[in-house]
């Protein structure tokens, strides 16, 4: 028979017994530890069931490589009667069919119209394009530089694009106060310009002669009763609000089109190289790394130069008292990026500013900056440009020129860079091939 105790009374205890009263169960020091636990289990299990996808949900379908072909039929499975999902791919039709040959060419020169009528008509679409995988190509390095201090990619990505962005959005921030302040004083100087140049020996001596008070009054009055002159106007405002409107769009369409390049460019080199034959692949890979490392390298190095070249600039024109002097350094980078030529004109745009403080002050800055420019030349930029391809002058001069008649500034900066893709393409192929015949 089994003895079973109060538990009230076997915690108050046996008033006969020698021990005295029992005291009541403490929990082990372990027990807290043992439930502190199981609350992260818990915890834990919730986080599982919450990453969990929810019932019925499926993966998101991705675009992924296809298999490596390598010409060998996979053995059938046991039934015999198993194929695969698209078949075996067969044996290719003979290029010398003329059916082959008649069909290749009406497709091939089908798709040379098509190419053309597509180009004519999204111009500013590709050159959109073009400016993204340009800016792409040249935060690539930046982006691979932080990978390697094991920073992630997307994070390299953000602070690049953040970077850029903040250089950006700081040039517009001190360039469009300035120009509005400046236009405002002119129209507020406007009036007393020509109220002194209406008092002046000379307007009266020319009213004398000519009449020019009336004939200006009468230009005036028909102008204004004119009401296609005045639909000029309005239309000519319109036209530039649209055009601004167009150009914000185009900057966010560029900003988004890199966000994408930066991250996809990885699979977008993989998917290229798979697109050549697979016994030049290796060498296809080698070239266009090759090439995307000198376009990276220059865009870095020559925005390098630029910043360099602007600050000095700063330093001078604080120091001689040119005025705006923040607004003419912002200037400068972006006539300093555009190679060989950009410095020059930079020189002089400045030079004829700051004529208006006098030609002590011109050349006092002219010595300085086109000195500044020869030491540049040799000393600076060599440095900085020289994990870049080298580009002969005479090429780079006339691939400046034409890809400034061709693209404008976009065509003048991506110029060189594919100039030394050019160079490298026919020194590795073109010249290697004559080599050996």
């Amino acid at each position: 028979m089994t003895d079973k105790t109060d538990p009230s009374s076997a915690a108050a205890g046996n008033p006969g017994d020698p021990r005295g009263p029992v005291p009541a169960a403490v929990p082990p020091l372990g027990m807290a530890a043992r439930r502190g636990g199981s609350a992260a289990a818990a915890l834990g299990e919730v986080v599982r069931r919450l990453r969990q996808p929810l019932p019925g949900a499926q993966p998101r379908l991705r675009f992924e490589m296809p298999p490596e072909y390598t010409g060998q039929v996979p053995d059938a499975d046991h039934d015999g009667d198993e194929e695969p999902q698209f078949g075996h791919p067969g044996p290719r039709m003979s290029p010398q069919h003329p059916l082959y040959m008649g069909f290749m060419g009406t497709v091939g020169v089908g798709l040379a119209l098509l190419v053309y009528w597509i180009g004519s008509h999204t111009t500013q679409l590709l050159l959109w394009i073009v400016a993204a995988l340009f800016i792409a190509l040249g935060l690539e390095p930046v982006v691979g530089w932080l990978e390697g201090r094991k920073i992630p990619r997307p994070a390299g990505i953000l602070v690049s694009v953040a970077v850029l962005m903040g250089a950006v959005v700081g040039f517009f921030a001190t360039l469009i106060p300035t120009i509005v302040e400046q236009v405002s004083e002119i129209v507020r100087q406007a009036p007393d310009w020509v109220r002194n140049f209406m008092d002046s020996d000379l307007f009266r001596s020319l009213d004398d002669q000519f009449g020019v008070r009336d004939r200006i009054t009468e230009e005036l009055n028909k102008f204004v009763n004119d009401p296609a002159a005045m639909g000029g106007i309005f239309g000519g405002v319109l036209g530039f609000g649209s055009t601004v409107a167009n150009s914000l769009f185009g900057a966010l369409i560029v900003l988004v089109l890199s966000l994408y390049f930066l991250a996809a460019l990885p699979a977008m080199k993989k998917w290229g190289y798979r697109l050549a034959p697979r016994s030049r692949r290796k060498r296809v890979a080698a070239l266009s790394e090759e090439i995307t490392r000198s376009v990276g390298n220059y865009v870095i190095g020559q925005a390098c130069v630029a910043l360099l070249n602007a600050t000095f600039a700063f330093v001078v024109m604080s120091i001689v008292g040119i005025p705006f002097a923040l607004l003419l350094a912002f200037v400068v980078v972006l006539l300093a990026f555009i190679p060989l030529v950009g410095g020059m004109i930079a020189g002089i745009v400045v030079t004829l500013v700051s004529l208006t403080e006098g030609w002590q002050v011109a050349a006092i800055y002219a010595v300085c900056y086109f000195a500044y420019l020869q030491f540049e030349a040799y000393f600076i930029s060599p440095r900085i440009m020289q994990k870049a391809v080298a580009v002969p002058g005479a090429v780079a001069v006339i691939s400046v020129i034409a890809g400034g008649s061709l693209l404008g500034v976009l065509g003048a900066l991506i110029a060189i860079p594919t100039a030394a893709a050019v160079l490298l393409l026919v020194r590795e192929i073109y010249i290697v091939r004559q080599d050996q015949h």
